[in-house]
């Protein structure tokens, strides 16, 4: 395997020549049918990958097993050296890598800016665990024999990633699991296989990673996700997605004994208390509703809001919504962009319309526009909405939504919307408040505003792994654990905790002096 930092730089454009595998340290198609990537924005093709099969995934499996164990013999500072060279490349290519960032997966600015600095800093923040990894030393009940608990990386981590943050999402797994020892199969989510993926092979085959290492297959999960999970070669499998698909894949992963390390879906609550600035309340809400157009697992799914506040932040939540820019996410200015595809879209507008059905109010909102309805440029969502009805648009702008006079069981509140909807629940005192907010199966990230202290009880109670006081639930960084309780998944992301798996102990035993044995 190579040890020399390749000092080329990878090319990364929109208009890059995408449609190869990244198997063993080469780039091939294998004669293999392609997928159409479109840009969401416009609905137009702009890129084409392959469509992997399950022979494509075993021969990801066996470079990755092949390579491995020299890769995990290095010292720590060779494989740092590696790691930290992917976040120097990383930087350098910030501007193209969020304009691929808009084009594949309707990141506006804000929101690809937000994910990129989460990518560079997971992978940052990874360079440091090779010397990080340790071990311990404990005592013995047996005289004369010393306990040594060692580290060891688990061998070859299989990453099924998302299509809603595909760098971050992708990253925030293979850099840890490469830097801890490990090999990488990828496997990135086909509506944005660039980002999620070839992009990330390019940028560590330029920064030196020895073939082998990390390996992307692009394809259908219907069709290889089975086999991705499934693979006895893995020890592990990282995987970020809706707790249904979730939950079939940590089975195919445990049938083997693989660790399975899943973040799964969410339905965050934002619980607004009585002493609540209500103007910071909704800037928080509003942020954490709409950004990414609601894409987010860690989203605000439902405001729940303290009664003697409900009025007054239903209206100003209303306001909030239609002021925000609609269009193209490559324009600085525009904060809503595109659905990522006509499913997702037809699901939220779908939990509106029954929502709205149920008894709730449509304060704003609770439709789709296209691109030619926005003309090639930003409008304000409020002037969007004041022309369209509940669902009249094909088009993929799903405009910012505020539902009042809902309920914990409507279909927006019930579900993860996984969209720019904000159902806004009352609550009557602290315990309903707690009630409401732990009455779903998820329990990722959360937020509570109001007086600090008061805050803080609440915040106490709330069933999730991740609750934030006096913000909003879309929080992420490279040190802080992440992850969820219930369905909303098992293990953690980030810091020393993503070390928990991908690396096992190892007790080894010493008996320095002679042992007297009953026999």
């Amino acid at each position: 395997m190579s040890q020399a930092v390749d000092s080329e730089q990878p090319e990364i454009s929109v208009e890059t020549e995408w449609n190869r595998f990244y198997i063993d340290g080469e780039w091939t198609a294998n004669n293999r049918d392609a997928i159409t990537v479109e840009n969401p924005a416009t609905e137009t093709a702009f890129a084409e990958v392959p469509r992997g099969t399950e022979e494509d995934i075993n021969e990801a499996y066996e470079a990755a097993t092949a390579a491995q164990p020299e890769w995990a013999a290095r010292s720590p500072a060779e494989r740092a050296e590696v790691v930290s060279q992917a976040v120097s490349l990383l930087r350098e290519h910030r501007e193209d890598i969020l304009e691929l960032l808009a084009v594949e997966s309707g990141s506006s600015k804000i929101k690809g800016s937000i994910e990129f600095q989460s990518a560079a800093g997971i992978t940052q923040e990874a360079a440091s665990f090779p010397t990080r990894i340790s071990g311990d030393h404990r005592a013995s009940n047996i005289e004369g024999k010393e306990n040594l608990v060692k580290r060891e990386p688990v061998g070859v981590v299989g990453v099924i990633s998302p299509w809603n943050f595909p760098l971050h999402l992708s990253i925030r797994a293979v850099a840890p699991a490469l830097a801890a020892g490990n090999s990488v199969v990828l496997k990135p989510a086909s509506d944005t296989p660039i980002t999620g993926g070839l992009l990330i092979a390019r940028i560590f085959e330029a920064a030196g990673l020895p073939d082998g290492l990390l390996n992307v297959v692009t394809g259908s999960g219907s069709e290889i996700g089975d086999r991705m999970a499934s693979h006895p070669a893995s020890s592990a499998i990282a995987f970020t997605g809706s707790t249904g698909v979730g939950t079939e894949v940590a089975k195919n992963a445990v049938d083997h004994q693989a660790y399975p390390a899943m973040e799964l879906g969410g339905n965050g609550p934002h619980v607004v208390l009585d002493d609540a600035a209500v103007d910071d309340a909704v800037d928080a809400g509003a942020f954490g509703t709409f950004l990414h157009q609601g894409q987010i697992c860690i989203s605000i799914n439902r405001h729940l809001v303290h009664e003697s506040l409900y009025d007054e932040y239903v209206e100003r939540l209303t306001e909030k919504a239609k002021s925000l820019p609609v269009g193209d996410p490559a324009t600085e200015e525009t904060v809503i962009g595109p659905i990522i595809n006509e499913s997702q879209r037809d699901q939220m507008l779908e939990y509106v319309e029954e929502t709205v059905d149920g008894g709730a109010t449509l304060e704003t909102g609770g439709a789709a526009v296209s691109a030619a309805d926005i003309e090639g440029t930003t409008v304000s969502a409020g002037d969007l909405s004041s022309d369209s009805s509940l669902g009249d648009s094909n088009g993929l702008f799903v405009l910012p939504t505020v539902l009042s006079d809902a309920t914990n069981e409507m279909a927006a509140a019930c579900n993860e919307h996984f969209g720019p909807i904000a159902p806004v629940i009352p609550f009557g005192d602290d315990e309903e408040a707690i009630e409401l907010a732990n009455d779903t199966e998820f329990g990722l990230s959360s937020s509570v505003y109001g007086d600090i202290a008061h805050a803080e009880r609440v915040a106490d109670h709330i069933d999730a792994g991740m609750v934030h006081v006096n913000d909003q639930s879309v929080n992420d960084e490279p040190h802080v654990p992440f992850g969820g309780y219930k369905g909303s998944g098992i293990g953690r992301f980030n810091g020393e905790y993503i070390l928990d798996e991908f690396t096992q102990p190892k007790w080894i035993s010493v008996q320095r002096d002679p042992r007297d044995y009953p026999f």
